[in-house]
């Protein structure tokens, strides 16, 4: 969901933080569910939150949730990325790092609600042990 710089308010403020810290700690508990499962097909397995910048509206913050696969002690099998928030500056569709006259900030929000983003961590494990081994 797409917010302008004029939606930006307390209470917006409230809800990124708050999905932030469900899905930390649920990203947590879920690692530490499914490293068993991936230890028996030798495979690493990471999960984890991903914070960039402190201002939740200043342009460069992110912040996001990802899940990799790999082989034991070897190479990457498979990412996947769910963003939870991302505020970006753009001039013309174009995203820019300097504050340019015309430019405008804007703010980019998870679709999903919480448990629409579990149900989704949960199928991409399940589909990932499936296509492996």
């Amino acid at each position: 969901m797409k917010y302008q710089q004029r939606d930006f308010d307390g209470e917006l403020k409230e809800k990124i933080k708050r999905t932030e810290r469900v899905l930390n700690d649920n990203i947590e508990r879920f690692a530490a569910e499914q490293a068993s499962v991936f230890e028996k097909r030798d495979l690493d397995f990471e999960a984890r939150f991903d914070q960039e910048g402190e201002d939740r509206f200043t342009p460069g913050y992110s912040s996001s949730l990802s899940i990799g696969i790999a082989e034991k002690g070897g190479e990457l099998i498979d990412l996947h990325v769910i963003k939870i928030w991302k505020c970006d500056r753009s001039i013309l569709g174009m995203p820019i790092s300097k504050n340019v006259p015309g430019s405008k900030v804007t703010g980019e929000y998870l679709d999903e609600s919480i448990e629409e983003v579990k149900e989704e961590l949960r199928r991409y494990v399940k589909e990932s042990l499936l296509n492996e081994h």
